[in-house]
């Protein structure tokens, strides 16, 4: 397999890439912002966290005001718009940082991500001008408008509608929108609904729409009474004959595509960092309460089947920090010479995230399954005491949930993962996909990330003889095929930050992790061989390639694990 200079969407399948970007890489202004926040956190969030979980929104109100005032809402936006004009890992260090608790996480989040970027990458000037300043300091909080009733995951289903009026000056905005994270403390909300085409027979034209609060037919509903995220406000909004002003298009009549996936992809990797701030303070529950509980007269802590939790829990933490800022340094590697001066900032900002859409989607599933399983093993670490809502590990159990379902859900961005590897942008990289899909052998070496990239070749190539160019349309064998691109991209994220670093702690927690990728990734591989080879001889031999592929040195991984978690035991959080 050859080396790339330049990475793109996909190509770390068929290319063995040797550089990262890693939390080791932190210039002096990241780890700046990184106090900043921290400082923020213990002084202004924490103090009020119990007030906000009874959904005191002055309260929640004034400590998202207070993170504007040092800059955290407005990381990426310029500074003529009263934003920090930082980049994106910036951005990123942020979101783990707010992300301690998941109520006042989802409003940050809904005010820095999914709030400002649709101005800031698709506003005219006159948009920006007028409502970024407000919303970087927090006097306009901002929604992000686009689950409906019946279309969730088919956003493009909306019915919502928008009519232009017979002077076109404004348009007629009547539809509802639901399950609005700040749906019921917003000033502005990103609406997406559906222009009727001049043409009755023309399907209508999907478009994205700039609406405020204070405008006559404009409301918010009831809070909705949800599992988690208790503090955090999520309600429906209606909107009954709303006159939105036509220069409050926001991009191109029929193009609201854009905004409402550009949006998603970003906000995906966000959530990822979110998951991981959020799993830092669980386990640092965890470890604190199994250093204290005691049971037959010693410690939990020094129990094995406890250490190999605050293992697992630790290796998978590493993990999915390092695909995290592993695609942040994807992204900002295509945007070494960006200035937002630039004429078409936005659309250059836009198009460096979406080709690195797939890998968002990844870090997605992996970041949020990390978490529901963090937080799982926190309550069991607590035992009944996990059970109670005095202990904060109750909380994080119950908020973890919705991040499978948050920014598409874990099986959309399944089948999403493997249809963009599928269906590559550029002749040239869809031409070099195939090339190599058919040329890869099945002949193992001693390099385990390169035979588990071969597994997956492998499998394009029996599933797409199977299949044709439909593999998407057989849900369960995307899934399998998208966990597998999960296994890769996650070993070959821990593998390259270790060797980057090269700490000892990093080789062992990445060993552990390969070694149980690998099998999980001979698990899916059996499944998809099963479902596309009719011939029993042809289904053997491709089984015994996979097995072969897969076959690794056997590693003690019960001492490996007690060592590692006696590391963060002794640190008392998490720590590599």
């Amino acid at each position: 397999m050859s080396q790339t200079p330049t990475p793109s969407g996909g190509s770390f399948l068929i290319d063995n890439p040797q550089q990262t970007f890693t939390p080791e890489d932190f210039t002096p202004e990241h780890l700046a912002i990184a106090r900043a926040t921290d400082e923020f956190w213990k002084h202004e969030a924490a103090p009020n966290i119990e007030a906000i979980q009874h959904q005191d929104f002055d309260v929640l109100l004034r400590v998202l005001r207070k993170s504007a005032e040092l800059g955290l809402v407005a990381t990426l936006v310029p500074e003529k718009f009263g934003g920090m004009e930082m980049d994106l890992a910036s951005a990123m260090i942020v979101t783990e940082g707010v992300a301690r608790d998941a109520s006042y996480a989802v409003c940050h989040g809904g005010q820095a991500g999914i709030g400002a970027l649709p101005v800031l990458l698709f506003g005219t000037e006159q948009q920006k001008q007028k409502y970024l300043p407000r919303l970087a300091s927090a006097e306009m909080v901002a929604a992000y408008c686009l689950t409906e009733a019946q279309a969730g995951s088919d956003a493009l289903a909306a019915r919502t509608t928008a009519v232009l009026s017979a002077d076109q000056t404004h348009y007629l905005l009547n539809g509802q929108k639901v399950w609005i994270t700040n749906g019921g403390i917003a000033d502005l909300y990103t609406v997406f609904a559906q222009v009727p085409a001049e043409d009755p027979s023309q399907r209508p034209q999907f478009t994205a729409f700039l609406v405020e609060r204070i405008w006559p037919g404009v409301s918010s509903g009831a809070e909705e009474k949800k599992m988690g995220l208790k503090g955090s406000s999520t309600t429906s909004v209606y909107f009954d004959n709303v006159k939105v002003p036509a220069e409050n298009v926001l991009g191109e009549v029929g193009r609201g595509h854009l905004p409402a996936f550009n949006i998603l992809n970003i906000g995906r990797l966000k959530l990822a960092a979110f998951a991981q701030g959020e799993c830092k303070e669980v386990l640092a529950h965890s470890i604190r309460y199994a250093r204290e509980r005691r049971a037959f007269g010693k410690s939990i802590s020094e129990f094995g089947l406890i250490q190999h939790k605050l293992a697992e829990m630790t290796i998978r933490m590493f993990v999915n920090e390092s695909m995290v800022y592993r695609v942040t340094g994807l992204i900002q590697d295509r945007l070494s010479d960006f200035t937002w001066d630039l004429p078409d900032a936005g659309q250059v900002f836009m198009k460096a995230v979406q080709e690195f859409a797939m890998e968002c989607s990844l870090v997605k599933v992996f970041g949020s399954e990390v978490l529901g399983y963090v937080t799982d093993e926190a309550v069991q670490i607590h035992g009944g005491y996990g059970y109670h809502q005095d202990y904060a590990v109750e909380r994080a159990y119950r908020d973890a949930r919705i991040y499978r379902i948050f920014e598409g859900t874990n099986e959309i961005n399944r089948l999403v993962a493997t249809s963009m590897l599928l269906k590559p942008a550029k002749e040239t990289r869809r031409s070099r996909f195939a090339d190599v899909i058919e040329q890869a052998d099945t002949v193992p070496t001693t390099d385990l990330l390169s035979n588990a990239k071969k597994v997956a070749l492998l499998l394009l190539r029996v599933a797409g003889a199977k299949l044709g160019g439909k593999l998407e349309d057989h849900q369960e064998i995307a899934a399998a095929f998208t966990d597998i691109l999960i296994q890769i991209f996650a070993m070959e994220s821990a593998t390259l930050r270790a060797a980057k670093a090269k700490r000892e702690q990093m080789w062992i927690i990445t060993g552990v992790f390969t070694d149980d990728a690998l099998g999980a990734i001979e698990t899916r591989a059996r499944m998809v061989l099963a479902a596309c080879c009719e011939d029993e001889v042809e289904l053997k031999r491709h089984l015994d390639a996979v097995h072969r592929l897969v076959d690794r040195p056997v590693l003690d991984t019960i001492a490996l694990r007690r060592q590692i978690a006696e590391r963060v035991l002794e640190a008392g959080r998490y720590m590599v």
